[in-house]
């Protein structure tokens, strides 16, 4: 039998994929097409990064960083700009 989703599972599901477009948006903004590619030449797992990218996966923290170092970004301005939206 299929778990009903509760308030809280919904909403974080929504934090999750605003999360994953932004990551979408900043690899955008510099200027990679493909993610692969992305992936590729900042050395993180191609299946990994895709799944963040597309909300399909919980990632942790340290999957999180390790993306931001690459923008030069906090996590203080990552999810600044998560509060915009």
């Amino acid at each position: 039998m299929a778990k009903k989703k509760n308030d809280t599972d919904k909403t974080f599901e929504k934090v999750l994929n605003l999360m994953a477009d932004r990551l979408k948006e900043l690899r955008i903004e510099s200027g990679y097409t493909s993610y692969e590619n992305f992936a590729w030449d900042n050395g993180i797992n191609r299946m990994q990064y895709w799944k963040m990218e597309k909300g399909s996966t919980n990632f942790t923290m340290k999957s999180l960083y390790r993306v931001l170092q690459v923008h030069k970004m906090s996590f203080g301005e990552f999810f600044e700009g998560l509060e915009k939206k």
